[in-house]
């Protein structure tokens, strides 16, 4: 499936920050254009104070990627922009560079559906210079916010405990472009279906809705409006219950389903959108009981998100399906994951790499230099720590420590021979071309169920959850903080 071919016709090269491309002129005029470097893309703090991530987007990712090049009127428009003296802002022979820019770079990721943490690349790029460069806003904007919602997402399926999760939020999402992709994070999150159907085409998601309270005051009584519905959809009535009186609703319901069992059919349940859910979930579910419906299920809706389901969980109220809508696709209570795009590592001028780091006075935002790869240690089906680290420095250790990277304090010994060994980082494009078969979307949602499954039920909790153990391999660390004294002039 091609999005932005679908979506927006062809290449978004101008989804960018203006200073990247400053920054690719600037590498242009100085010469510095085709150096080849290292880029990686990851976060530094998990979001919705969780215990783990899912990492979402790789497919926007990769039609991106396919589809980068600078269309004429891109470079027209470019053409257009002035200096405050008149001047144009981009010579014309860039602007004849840029035209001829074709994607060479080498890009590893991880699979999307995998649970991911702080610190670790989700996407290395390796290329030229400017190319690099000219990836990185539309890569975070990708993935940003996909990983930000599949995070949400399968906190509130967690939170749900085995029931089905409908996504209804496409009226509340920021904007069209947010609703599509937070339809599909969430179900890579562990959503069973969404109410948008626009999803539902370009991505493959089951679509799920019934009617709202307009339907029913369409018509002069609640009953007549039940009718009707089932008349039209006898296989899918759910009877939305809650526009006038509660529980009459549910009474009218339950009238309806007696007329469509004499035909056959089955009513499918009754919709509870307002007021005390757990109270008037467990009047619905002892009215259907009663009236022979215990196949009928109760769904609940508005404005929920897992902390609010699980305190209707502790109130044992009978709701077997949650509708999920605003609180997941707008991540109500974090707007933003925060991944950043960091230089890595640059090839001089002898051909040699140079890894980089960027110091600051925060060692939280003190990055991780070289082109690296991530290892998640299994023992017995379950996962006991993840190791960032360069391949040039493995050959022939049987054994290592990691070490946290930002206290250095908490270590970890692995012995490589008593673990199972998954390296995350996956080969997506060599030189430019595809080298990945994306996954069907039920694939993604199915590893990142699969991947959860590697962790303990603490990592899991959803608050004060345990910290899963993340380090860099001890040759890593050491060349990072040699780095940071070099920088600093700790050394001198």
């Amino acid at each position: 499936m091609k999005i932005t071919k679908d979506l927006y016709q062809g290449s978004l090269a101008l989804l960018t920050d203006f200073y990247q491309l400053t920054m690719a002129y600037a590498y242009w005029k100085s010469g510095k254009a085709e150096q080849e470097a290292v880029f990686n893309l990851f976060f530094r703090k998990h979001p919705f104070q969780s215990g783990f991530t899912i990492a979402a987007g790789l497919e926007y990712v990769v039609d991106f990627c396919n589809n980068f090049y600078f269309k004429d009127d891109d470079l027209s428009y470019l053409g257009q922009m002035k200096n405050a003296d008149g001047s144009p802002v981009f010579e014309s022979t860039f602007l004849a560079y840029l035209k001829s820019l074709n994607f060479t770079c080498d890009i590893d990721a991880v699979e999307e559906g995998t649970v991911v943490f702080p610190h670790t690349p989700l996407i290395s790029v390796k290329g030229p210079l400017i190319q690099c460069q000219l990836l990185e806003t539309a890569l975070l904007n990708i993935i940003n916010f996909q990983t930000l919602i599949a995070t949400k997402s399968a906190r509130v399926v967690l939170a749900a405990k085995g029931d089905s999760v409908l996504e209804f939020g496409l009226r509340r999402a920021q904007g069209i472009d947010g609703a599509l992709a937070a339809s599909r994070a969430s179900y890579i999150g562990g959503c069973a279906a969404t109410s948008n159907v626009m999803a539902g085409k370009l991505f493959g998601i089951p679509v799920s809705g019934t009617h709202a309270h307009s339907w029913i005051m369409s018509f002069d009584s609640e009953l007549e409006a039940f009718k009707a519905y089932a008349d039209a959809f006898p296989e899918k009535c759910v009877f939305l219950v809650d526009t006038y009186d509660t529980v009459a609703g549910i009474k009218n319901a339950i009238e309806v389903g007696k007329i469509l069992r004499e035909k056959g059919k089955e009513m499918l349940g009754v919709r509870i959108d307002s007021g005390d859910l757990a109270y008037f979930s467990n009047i619905a579910r002892e009215m259907l009981d009663e009236a022979g419906f215990q196949d009928a299920q109760v769904v609940a809706s508005n404005d929920l998100d897992e902390h609010i389901i699980t305190s209707l969980k502790i109130q044992e109220a009978s709701v077997s399906v949650w509708g999920v809508g605003t609180k997941l696709v707008t991540a109500y209570d974090q707007p933003a994951l925060g991944a950043v795009y960091k230089l890595a590592a640059i090839k001089n001028q002898n051909g040699v790499w140079e890894p980089k780091v960027k110091v600051s006075q925060q060692s939280i935002k003190t990055n991780i230099p070289g082109k690296h790869q991530v290892s998640r240690f299994l023992k017995n089906g379950r996962a006991v720590a993840d190791m960032i680290f360069l391949k040039e420095y493995m050959e022939g250790k049987t054994s290592t420590t990691i070490i946290d990277p930002i206290d250095p304090t908490k270590r970890k010994r692995i012995n490589f021979e008593d673990f199972e060994e998954i390296n995350l980082l996956k080969p997506i494009f060599r030189k430019g071309t595809q080298v990945y078969d994306c996954l069907k979307i039920d694939a993604i949602k199915q590893n990142a169920q699969d991947n959860l499954m590697y962790f303990d039920k603490t990592h899991k909790r959803l608050t004060n959850p345990h910290v899963y153990p993340v380090g860099l391999e001890e040759s890593l660390y050491q060349l990072r903080t040699a780095l940071v004294f070099k920088m600093k002039n700790y050394d001198k």
